[in-house]
């Protein structure tokens, strides 16, 4: 018999960690290969971690609630054989994380060098992120203050959640800093308004927020504070679209086994516009903009425990009609099963929500960091409109939606904004009833 380490295996780009919620196995039960072993949860997604190989569980290293990290051994299983090519393969991942971290170092420098504006900056023993860095900028945080922070995330790098308890916690504190000769006092900005205290009585009811209540809520904050949000209207007509789809529907699920729904239509639009204004699909970095090179549309999906999540189907633009109705289904069906993968929830580019599955018009969304704009679509509503034709203008019945844009005015003006959102709504409206499925 030989020991087996079962390592933390990657979850997608940017997480190094997670936290274990729950041991599927006790220390003496059988795994098999392949089965279920621990759940754990990331920031962004909860998941399980199922064992590589057969064996007896024999220790586990990693407790409920503790953090674990990604290359690293959570459990020993004993199995048969030797496990001696295990343990090289451990140590060359190891290796390789090691490897990725002093290439991440050494661009971060390299950023660093040929950023002049930047405020906050990251030492050879201390990594800021972009976002720590904006909100650090933002709130008059100085270097110095930043540095005596203490970090809970991997090798002890201050976290966005760490930045923001201690502007909570911090109260009337004046900063010094220097600017070439001069030195000048600020006081910060508060992240957060004062709030009235609250009265509770006895027929209240007090609902403590789950994990992902408190993630959604600290990243709404912080979106809000990163970015300066403006938001611009159209309403579209899709009458074209509705009958489209009522015609078609139930050939459409005989001929590809899925239901179409809007929701793909609506993301076909959308990265059509997105090929057509392509500075919509960046990223800010402190005072760089970062033009992304895939598409990728996350639909922010309600979950029913009534949180909310947003999966992302990468490279949208290279899909058919059909293949984004596959993408959108089986993203959304795994949603409400809680199966999504970590990298599944990752690298949007380009984000929508779909408000009139509410019953909702008009929406004003918050843009999901580090994007730089999302598109909420309303209900679809039949209204009489004036309908042009050669022989004089008509009154009809037509099935109407408003398309709600918000983007982010640091790097998008109101022309690009409304634009942008104006070609959406022409690639809808314009959309073929001969469409063939």
């Amino acid at each position: 018999m030989a020991d087996y380490k079962l390592i933390l295996p990657s979850m997608g780009e940017g997480v190094m960690e997670a936290t274990v919620t729950n041991w599927l196995k006790n220390v003496g039960d059988f795994i098999t290969e392949d089965e279920s072993v621990v759940e754990i949860a990331t920031d962004k997604v909860d998941s399980d971690v199922p064992s590589p190989v057969s064996g007896k569980l024999k220790e586990i290293l990693v407790q409920v609630d503790e953090i674990a990290k990604v290359g690293e051994p959570i459990a020993i299983l004993e199995i048969e054989g030797n496990d001696f090519v295990q343990e090289e393969k451990v140590e060359e991942s190891v290796t390789s994380n090691d490897e990725i971290q002093e290439i991440a170092t050494s661009l971060e420098k390299e950023i660093q060098s040929n950023s002049t504006n930047q405020n906050v900056q990251s030492s050879e023993d201390r990594f800021y992120s972009p976002l720590v860095k904006s909100i650090a900028k933002e709130e008059g945080i100085s270097q110095s203050e930043l540095d005596q922070i203490k970090g809970s995330g991997l090798e002890g790098r201050v976290t966005k959640d760490d930045l923001l308890n201690y502007l909570k916690n911090k109260s009337d504190v004046k900063i010094v800093s220097q600017s070439n000769t001069e030195v000048k006092t600020e006081t910060p900005k508060s992240t957060t308004t004062s709030a009235a205290p609250i009265s509770i009585s006895g027929q209240d009811e007090i609902i403590e927020m789950d994990r992902m209540r408190k993630i959604i809520a600290q990243n709404m904050v912080a979106a809000k504070q990163v970015a300066p949000h403006v938001t611009s209207f159209v309403e579209a007509d899709l009458t074209n679209i509705v009958l489209w789809r009522e015609k078609n529907k139930k050939a459409f699920e005989v001929k590809y086994g899925e239901k179409i729904t809007y929701m793909p239509i609506f993301i076909q639009a959308i990265t059509k516009a997105i090929l057509d204004f392509p500075m919509i699909n960046v990223s800010v970095d402190g005072d760089r903009i970062i033009k992304k090179k895939n598409i990728n549309v996350g639909m922010a999906a309600a979950l029913p425990s009534g949180n909310l999540i947003v999966p992302v189907i990468k490279n949208a633009d290279q899909f058919s009609l059909s293949g984004l109705a596959k993408q959108v289904n089986d993203l959304a069906n795994r949603a409400r099963q809680n199966k999504l993968k970590p990298d599944e929830i990752q690298g949007g580019t380009y984000t929508i929500t779909n408000i009139g599955s509410f019953g909702n018009v008009l929406g004003t969304p918050i843009i999901p960091q580090p994007q730089v704009a999302i598109m909420a679509v309303g209900a679809i509503v039949k209204k009489p409109a004036v309908i042009e034709t050669p022989q004089g203008d008509l009154i009809g019945i037509r099935h109407k939606m408003f398309l709600s844009h918000a983007y982010d005015h640091r790097v998008v003006d109101g022309a690009l904004g409304g634009m942008f959102v104006k070609r959406v709504a022409e690639y809808l409206e314009n959309f073929d009833i001969n469409t063939e499925i």
